[in-house]
């Protein structure tokens, strides 16, 4: 594996591949504080039948199509820390509020900072809520024990977004190096063995997948054991996410962002782009 020389901002056209094992790594150096995780924002949203969201800072891939605003690529200069106990008592808070019977952590990569996360889910676990646990994979990947440590926590479902079914397209389109394309995998068997309550999403919106790949994912899949649903995703026209396809050479026609098919987002955040 190469080592990030450095740090990985949004894709642009003719980029260097990156190692996402080390920039999960230099990411947690920057947003993780002993127990604290940095987030930019606490809100309600009616995805998943009404949720209440703690909208986290910096992630380990650089998808072209997300539509996390500028905290991801400059997780340094957003956010503030916040413990577990002061996640979880502003998320029962805005459930409370809004009466919706969820919560969550988005936005950037939430498995990030895995001692903030459990010290979250231990509380969250008797106060008798659902909590949505949204990933990309690769921190457990990266870890060979963490599948089974948020298996044991009943409260917890795992939504696992795959990006892509061959290496060249996760290269493509997260700018990860390619031989890294089956951690996303890895991570879906180990939560497969230790018996967790997950599903598998992925981003085949045919704009940006071929078909012939999807089928690929598709394949990999049932070779990894996993024959649940594929909540199949599509990609919609968030400023961050245009933006992005934009500075990568994609061409990317605007639309609204639809509210069924996407997560809701805070307001809108200049991106330095």
């Amino acid at each position: 594996m190469c080592a990030v020389s450095a740090y990985p901002r949004y894709l642009e056209e003719g980029f260097q591949p990156y190692d996402p094992l080390a920039l999960l790594r230099l990411t947690e150096e920057v947003v993780c504080r002993g127990e604290a995780r940095k987030y930019t924002a606490f809100y309600a949203t009616g995805v998943y039948g009404g949720i209440a969201t703690g909208y986290t800072v910096g992630c380990c891939l650089r998808c072209i199509f997300c539509w996390v605003d500028a905290s991801r690529d400059f997780p340094e200069t957003h956010g503030e820390f916040y413990t577990p106990a002061q996640v979880v008592g502003r998320l029962i808070g805005i459930a409370r509020r809004k009466r919706v019977p969820r919560l969550r952590i988005s936005g950037g990569e939430p498995a990030l900072g895995k001692r903030h996360l459990h010290g979250v889910l231990e509380r969250v676990e008797p106060a008798g809520y659902e909590f949505i646990l949204e990933t990309n994979g690769i921190p457990i990947a990266a870890d060979e024990g963490y599948a089974a440590e948020l298996a044991r926590f009943t409260c917890v479902h795992i939504r696992v977004s795959l990006k892509a079914g061959t290496a060249e397209g996760f290269e493509a389109r997260t700018g990860a190096r390619r031989e890294c394309w089956e951690l996303p995998f890895v991570a879906v068997e180990r939560l497969l063995d230790a018996g967790a309550d997950f599903h598998v999403a992925a981003m085949t919106d045919p704009r940006l997948m071929p078909q012939a790949e999807r089928r690929a994912l598709l394949a990999r899949l049932r070779r990894a054991g996993y024959t649940g649903w594929v909540e199949e995703e599509q990609c919609d026209a968030y400023h961050s996410t245009v933006q992005r396809l934009r500075a990568a050479g994609w061409g990317f026609s605007e639309k609204s962002a639809s509210s069924n098919s996407a997560p809701s987002s805070p307001d809108d955040v200049s991106t330095p782009w």
